[in-house]
C-alpha cells in the first residue's frame, strides 16, 4: 500500500533531521565496540529486568510501541537507503504492524492443575540474555519485534544485525533503551556492536552467558546457530507457492496474489513467490494478473535475459533483492509505464526464476493437469522448507489436502500472504518464523523456559 510522493515530501525534512542521529559515533544507548562488553551490559540489564513486575515490564513495551509509531517512517526511509531493498510505504506499515500487534506481557500466562493431591503450577521464566542474528531484509522490524517478545518474557537481547542494515539496526536498538530510561527500566535492555562481523557472531553464539540464539535469516545462518551445542531457534528460507485451483474466485486469487507478492517488494518470508494453478484457470488468471493487476508478462527472451541478471553466474544477485518490478525490468533494457508492479510468465517448475527463492516481485505460473498435480508440484517448489503456503480455493477437501502436503508453519487461504502477519487477517505479528526448528511464529512465550511448581497436599480448596 503505497503512499503518496506528497506525504513523503512532507516528512523529508523530519526524517533527515532524525537520520542525522544514525551516523552519529558510538557511545549511543546499548551500542558497544567489543561484543563481550555488549553481553555483559545486558547481563547486567536483565539481573534488573527479570526483578521487574509484569506491569513495570508493561510500560516499557508501552513506550516502545510509542516510539515505533512515532519513527515509522525514518526507520522505513533509512531501511530503504541503506540497504536498496523494499518500499518506504510498506516498511511504515510493518513498523506500525510491529507496534500495534506484537504480543507482549500478555503473552506469559499460567497453567495450573488442582486436585486432591493439591496445585500444581507451569509458570513461563527468562532465559536471561537472547543472542539474535538479524537480516538486511527486515531488519528494523525484527529488531524490534523480537525484544518486545524477548523483553516481555523477561530477557534482554544482544544483536548481531546484517552488516549492511548497521545504521538502521543501531538506530532502533537506540531507540528501544531510550523507551525503557523513559519507562523507568534499565538501558542496555537490547544491545550490540558498532561494527558486527562473522567473528563478533561466533563470539555471541559461544558465550556462556547466552544461553539460547534465535536467527533470523537465510540457510546457512541457522545451521551456524544450530550447530552452536545451544538450544536454537531458527527461522530460514522458504520459497511459498501460491495454488490456485478451478474453484477459487479467480479475480480475486490475481488481485490477492499479486498484492502479497509486491509488498515491500516481496522481501517478507513469507510472500507469494510462485503460482501452481490448474489448468483449466491459467489462462484466466492470466488475464486477471495482466489486465487488472499491473503485472507485465515476459517474453521467453526477457526470461532468459532476467535469469542472466537477478541469477548472475547460478547465484542470487543481491543488487536485485528487494527490487521493484520496473527496477528490474530496466535492468534488461525494458522500460515499462509506472503503474508495473509485478512480472510474470508461464513456465515449468524447474524454471530458475520459479525453483529459486527470489525476494523480488517476480512470479512464475507453473500449470497442473490437475489438483492433485498441483499439490505435488507446489511441495516440491516449497523445498521442505517448511516455512509458508497459500491456497485460493472454494474447496475445503483440497484445502485439506493440501495443508496436509504442504506441512508448512504458516498456510494462507484466500488470502494475500501478509494476512499471516495480523495485516487483513487475524493473529499477532512477527518477523522471526521459526520453521526450521518447529517453533512457528514466535512470540513472548516463545522465549521463555516452562518451569513447574508443585505444591502436594495444599491449595486445593474445592
Amino acid at each position: 500500500m503505497p503512499i503518496s510522493e506528497n506525504m513523503v515530501q512532507e516528512i523529508v525534512q523530519e526524517v533527515m533531521a532524525k537520520m542525522q542521529i544514525a551516523d552519529a559515533p558510538a557511545g549511543k544507548h546499548g551500542i558497544f565496540k567489543d561484543m563481550n562488553d555488549a553481553i555483559e551490559a545486558a547481563k547486567k540489564s536483565q539481573a534488573i529486568v527479570k526483578k521487574m513486575s509484569m506491569d513495570q515490564r508493561e510500560k516499557i513495551l508501552t513506550c516502545i510501541r510509542k516510539k515505533i509509531r512515532e519513527n515509522a517512517e525514518v526507520l522505513a526511509r533509512m531501511g530503504v537507503d541503506e540497504t536498496g531493498m523494499g518500499n518506504v510505504g510498506d516498511k511504515i506499515l510493518k513498523h506500525h504492524l510491529v507496534a500495534d500487534k506484537t504480543p507482549g506481557t500478555e503473552d506469559i500466562t499460567t497453567t495450573a492443575w488442582s486436585g486432591d493431591r493439591g496445585l500444581t503450577l507451569i509458570e513461563m521464566g527468562p532465559f536471561g540474555v537472547i543472542g539474535a542474528i538479524t537480516p538486511c531484509t527486515n531488519p528494523s522490524e525484527t529488531i524490534l519485534c523480537n525484544t518486545i517478545g524477548m523483553l516481555a518474557g523477561g530477557n534482554t537481547v544482544v544483536f548481531n544485525p546484517h552488516p549492511q542494515a548497521i545504521k538502521t539496526s543501531i538506530y532502533a536498538i537506540n531507540l528501544l533503551n531510550e523507551a525503557s530510561l523513559e519507562a523507568g527500566g534499565p538501558d542496555n535492555i537490547a544491545v550490540t556492536v558498532e561494527k558486527p562481523t562473522l567473528e563478533t557472531s561466533n563470539i555471541m553464539m559461544k558465550h556462556k552467558d547466552i544461553p539460547l540464539i534465535a536467527a533470523t535469516g537465510g540457510p546457512g545462518v541457522v545451521t551456524a546457530v544450530l550447530s552452536s551445542g545451544k538450544r536454537g531457534i531458527g527461522a530460514g528460507a522458504g520459497n511459498p507457492p501460491a495454488v490456485v485451483d478451478e474453484t477459487a474466485d479467480i479475480r480475486k486469487a490475481a488481485q490477492d496474489i499479486v498484492n502479497g507478492c509486491t509488498f515491500d517488494n516481496n522481501l517478507p518470508c513469507i510472500a507469494e513467490k510462485e503460482i501452481v494453478a490448474v489448468s483449466s484457470i491459467v489462462d484466466e488468471l492470466m488475464h486477471y494478473l495482466v489486465t487488472e493487476n499491473d503485472c507485465y508478462l515476459a517474453s521467453k527472451e526477457e526470461q532468459d535475459k532476467l535469469t542472466e541478471v537477478v541469477l548472475a553466474g547460478g547465484r542470487l544477485n543481491r543488487k536485485c533483492v528487494g527490487r521493484d518490478a520496473r527496477t528490474l525490468l530496466s535492468m534488461i533494457g525494458v522500460e515499462v509505464p509506472a503503474n508495473i508492479r509485478c512480472i510474470v510468465f508461464e513456465g515449468p517448475k524447474e524454471h530458475p526464476l520459479i525453483a529459486t527463492e527470489l525476494m523480488m516481485p517476480i512470479l512464475g505460473v507453473v500449470r497442473a493437469k490437475d489438483f492433485d498435480d498441483a499439490v505435488e508440484q507446489a511441495v516440491w517448489l516449497e523445498h521442505g522448507n517448511r516455512h509458508s503456503a497459500h491456497i485460493h480455493s472454494k474447496n475445503i477437501d483440497n484445502i485439506t489436502k493440501y495443508a496436509k502436503a504442504i506441512d508448512t508453519a504458516i498456510l494462507v487461504k484466500n488470502a494475500p500472504s501478509y494476512a499471516a502477519l495480523g495485516f487483513g487477517g487475524e493473529g499477532y505479528c512477527t518477523f522471526t518464523i521459526a520453521s526450521r526448528t518447529g517453533e512457528g511464529l514466535t512470540s513472548a512465550s516463545t522465549f521463555t523456559k516452562r518451569r513447574r511448581c508443585v505444591m502436594s497436599d495444599s491449595l486445593c480448596i474445592r
